[in-house]
């Protein structure tokens, strides 16, 4: 794999965890200036194949998602440092899925059934994907969840997001982009996972084009730098792959930022079905893979703007 070749050191999928605890013993200890092939399940932890059904979604064993490769201990670590993750390659496996998964997601009382999508993709020249309902997705490999330990003692569900990052599934955090990580324990405790071939922001129907995928990463110690949240640093235009047709943008308008967010994705997914006969839930879906949510004003009080847009480039 290319991944591979560009790395000092490997970590197999089975050398991770489910749960963010600064107990966990290291799976490997690396000098900083190093670089690791990570080999990630999906998010699923495998329990999803490329027969599954969507009734398989309803049967998950939600301790099992999300799983993580890791920790890596970076020598030299302390509390008060950064850690900079350089993001160097996404090896996908050229198979994924979208679900919708019963009480989760932006609109999951709108639709409360399981639904699953499955994708086919060249691994090779990452062409779009096609998606069976209608459309063709560019793909974006990104890395979902990465993070390090946090210092508060116990065990800790990996799937919200925490000021050491973890679970953020921000759709830049892919090739090239350099991410810097606050350090709570020493050694950091580094781990990543949740891998997606695409992703809109904000995930809004809760997965993304799920995949097992081989990321390779490097790593350097920053001293002394006191740094309250995440920061990333990306190489260059992040929404190029999506822009060249333009798009479609829907907004939701009012005084509560959920409400309204939920506006514009209602809003969206009424154009999808109208202009290209889709049934509700697979444009919910497709949102979610390729769609982004944006803040659109923020200070004409007492009402806010939040845009969808969705890249035309899609049914191109």
């Amino acid at each position: 794999m290319l991944a591979a070749m560009k790395c000092q050191h490997t970590l197999h999928h089975a050398q991770g965890h489910r749960g963010w605890d600064n107990t966990n013993a290291p799976r490997l200890s690396i000098a900083p200036g190093e670089s690791i092939e990570f080999q990630a399940l999906d998010a699923s932890d495998g329990q999803l194949n490329p027969q599954s059904v969507a009734d398989d979604l309803s049967r998950l064993d939600f301790a099992r998602v999300n799983p993580v490769v890791g920790p890596v201990y970076i020598d030299g670590a302390a509390p008060g440092d950064v850690i900079k993750v350089t993001l160097l390659d996404f090896t996908p496996s050229g198979w994924g899925w979208t679900g919708n998964i019963p009480g989760f997601g932006l609109l999951a009382e709108e639709f409360p059934a399981p639904h699953l999508h499955h994708w086919h993709y060249d691994v090779t020249s990452r062409t779009p994907a096609l998606y069976g309902p209608g459309g063709r997705v560019p793909l974006k490999p990104m890395c979902g969840t990465i993070g390090l330990a946090p210092a508060e003692a116990g065990h800790h569900s990996i799937v919200p997001p925490r000021r050491v990052g973890g679970n953020m599934d921000i759709r830049d955090l892919a090739a090239g982009t350099e991410l810097y990580l606050p350090v709570e324990v020493a050694g950091g405790l580094f781990s990543l996972g949740d891998a997606h071939a695409a992703q809109g922001d904000g995930e809004i129907c809760g997965t993304a084009i799920e995949t097992a995928c081989s990321i390779a990463a490097k790593f350097e110690l920053i001293k002394n730098t006191p740094l309250a949240t995440p920061r990333f640093t990306t190489p260059g235009p992040v929404s190029r792959h999506l822009d060249g047709a333009g798009y479609e943008v829907t907004t939701g308008i009012g005084p509560d930022l959920m409400v309204a967010a939920r506006d514009a994705l209602r809003n969206m997914i009424d154009v999808l079905s109208a202009q290209h006969g889709m049934a509700a839930i697979d444009a919910y879906m497709l949102c979610s893979v390729c769609g982004d949510l944006r803040i659109s004003e923020i200070v004409d009080m007492p009402n806010w703007v939040v845009s969808f847009y969705f890249p035309r480039v899609v049914f191109g």
